[in-house]
C-alpha cells in the first residue's frame, strides 16, 4: 500500500503538467505562507484592540523568538523535504525513513531545549530583546506562556513541510489551517471576552500549535506511513544529518539574518522620525505580500526539481524550471502593477494618516519595484537548494539580507538620507540577482556536463 500511495503522488512529480504542479505543489505552499502571515498578525491585532501600547510592544519584542523558532523549524523541514524528494527520485525508501526519524528527534529535542531555556531565563531574555521597566512584566508573561509551544512549533513547522516531499502539497494545508484558525478564534475569546490579555494571546498560540500537531500526527499515521519516525532508524550518520541540516540552512539563515538587518534598518529610520518607521513597516508588509507569493510558488516547485534531479531526468527538471521562471516573471509584473496603482488605498488600509501616506508612497514604490525580477532570484536560489548545491545556496541567501544589503544600506543612507534607505533594497536586489543568477548558471553547466549524453 505504501508503494501505491507513493506512486500516485509521485506520478505528478514525474509527468504532471505545469498546471497540475501548480495546483498540487505551489498553491498549497502559497496558502501556507499566507496563513503564516495572518498568524503573525493575529496576536498583534487582538492585543491592539485592548488599546494598551505596552502590551503591543511586549508582543513585538517577543517576535524574534518566534522568528528564530520558525527558522530552526525550516532547517529540519526544508532540509528534510529536499532530502526526501531526492531520495524518492533515487528510489531509496529506507533513506526516507532515516531522514524522517532524524527530523523528528532533531526538531523535538531542540524544541524542548528552547522551552527549558526560555522558561528558566525568561527575564534576562526579555531584557535582551529590549524590554524596559514598563513592558518587562508583559514580555515575561508572554514568553513564559509561549515557551510551552516551542516543541510544538518546531514539530509542526518541520513535519508540515515534510508532508510536501512526495508532491502532495494539499495534505500539508490542513494542520496549518487548523492551527491558525483555532489560534485566531481563541485569541478573540481569551483576549476580548476573558480579558486574559498578553497571557491569553500566548496561550491561544500554544493551543493552536497543539491542535495542528495532533492533526499532523493523525495524518501521518493515516496517509503518510513513510513519515512515521522509527526509533531504531535514528542515526546521526553524516549521509543523513549533513544533507538535512545543510539543505535547510539557506532558508533558516535568511530568516534569522533577515530579522537582524531589519532591526538595523529600523534603528536607522527611527533616528529620522517615528512616521518614517511607520511608513516603512507598512511598505514592508505590502511588499511582503509580493515576495511571499513568489517565494511560495518557487518553494512549492522544489520537490519537483529535487525528484527529477534525483532520478536524473534533467530534461523534465529544466522544463519545470523554465515554466516556473516565466510564471514568476508574469506574476511579479502583475502584482507590481496592481500595487503601484493602488498604493494609497493599501497604505490607508494599514494606517490612515496623511503624513504617513505621503512618505509611504515612495517607500511602497521602492519596495515593489523589484517585483518583476524577484522571481528569477528566488528560482535560482530554489534550484541550487533543490539540487543539493548547498555552498552556493547558502552564499546566495546571505547576499540579499546581509552581505550586499548592509553596505548598500549605509552608503544609501549616507548619500541620500531617508529615501536612500527606502531604495536600498531595490539596489541590493540588482547586485544580488546578478551574482545569484551567475552561480545558478554555473551550477547548471556543471550538471549538464556531468550528465553528458543524458540531456
Amino acid at each position: 500500500s505504501m508503494r501505491n500511495i507513493m506512486s500516485r503522488t509521485e506520478e505528478v512529480l514525474k509527468h504532471g503538467s505545469f498546471g497540475k504542479l501548480l495546483l498540487n505543489l505551489s498553491l498549497p505552499s502559497v496558502l501556507i505562507i499566507i496563513i503564516m502571515l495572518i498568524y503573525n498578525i493575529a496576536d498583534t491585532y487582538f492585543i491592539g484592540q485592548t488599546g494598551n501600547p505596552k502590551m503591543i510592544s511586549a508582543i513585538s519584542l517577543s517576535m524574534p523568538v518566534f522568528t528564530v523558532l520558525s527558522g530552526i523549524g525550516t532547517l529540519f523541514g526544508n532540509g528534510g523535504t529536499t532530502s526526501i524528494s531526492i531520495a524518492l527520485g533515487e528510489g531509496n525508501r529506507e533513506k526516507v525513513q532515516k531522514i524522517t526519524t532524524f527530523c523528528f528527534f532533531g526538531s523535538v529535542t531542540v524544541g524542548c531545549l528552547f522551552f527549558l531555556m526560555i522558561f528558566a531565563f525568561t527575564q534576562p531574555l526579555a531584557l535582551l530583546l529590549g524590554a524596559d521597566e514598563t513592558t518587562l512584566s508583559y514580555t515575561v508573561t508572554y514568553l513564559k506562556t509561549f515557551s510551552f509551544a516551542c516543541p510544538l512549533v518546531l514539530f509542526s513547522t518541520a513535519f508540515g513541510s515534510l508532508l510536501r516531499a512526495d508532491g502532495d502539497g494539499r495534505t500539508a494545508l490542513l494542520p496549518n489551517m487548523t492551527g491558525t484558525i483555532s489560534n485566531i478564534i481563541l485569541d478573540a475569546l481569551f483576549v476580548l471576552v476573558f480579558h486574559w490579555d498578553v497571557f491569553g494571546a500566548a496561550f491561544a498560540t500554544v493551543l493552536g500549535n497543539l491542535f495542528s500537531c495532533v492533526l499532523l500526527i493523525f495524518l501521518i499515521f493515516q496517509k503518510k506511513t513513510h513519515l512515521i519516525p522509527k526509533a531504531k532508524q535514528f542515526t546521526f550518520a553524516a549521509e543523513i544529518s549533513v544533507p538535512v541540516l545543510t539543505l535547510g540552512l539557506p532558508m533558516a539563515l535568511s530568516t534569522v539574518i533577515g530579522s537582524i538587518s531589519n532591526t538595523l534598518q529600523n534603528r536607522m529610520l527611527i533616528s529620522y522620525d517615528a512616521n518614517v518607521l511607520a511608513a516603512q513597516s507598512v511598505a514592508g508588509k505590502i511588499s511582503m505580500i509580493i515576495t511571499m507569493m513568489i517565494l511560495g510558488f518557487c518553494m512549492g516547485m522544489q520537490p519537483a526539481i529535487s525528484y527529477n534531479f534525483g532520478s536524473k531526468n534533467y530534461k523534465r527538471m529544466y522544463q519545470v524550471m523554465k515554466q516556473t521562471g516565466l510564471f514568476t516573471i508574469v506574476l511579479g509584473i502583475i502584482l507590481t502593477v496592481l500595487t503601484f496603482f493602488n498604493k494609497d488605498a493599501l497604505i490607508t488600509a494599514f494606517i490612515d494618516d496623511q503624513d504617513i501616506i505621503s512618505i509611504g508612497r515612495v517607500f511602497v514604490i521602492a519596495a515593489v519595484i523589484v517585483g518583476p525580477v524577484y522571481g528569477i532570484y528566488q528560482l535560482s536560489q530554489t534550484f541550487m537548494q533543490a539540487t543539493g548545491k548547498v555552498s552556493y545556496a547558502i552564499f546566495a541567501s546571505t547576499l540579499d539580507k546581509f552581505l550586499v544589503y548592509i553596505p548598500v544600506l549605509f552608503i544609501m543612507n549616507y548619500k541620500f538620507g531617508v529615501y536612500g534607505i527606502a531604495f536600498a533594497h531595490a539596489v541590493t536586489m540588482i547586485f544580488t540577482l546578478i551574482i545569484t543568477l551567475s552561480l545558478a548558471l554555473r551550477w547548471s553547466r556543471h550538471i549538464k556536463t556531468t550528465a553528458g549524453q543524458n540531456t
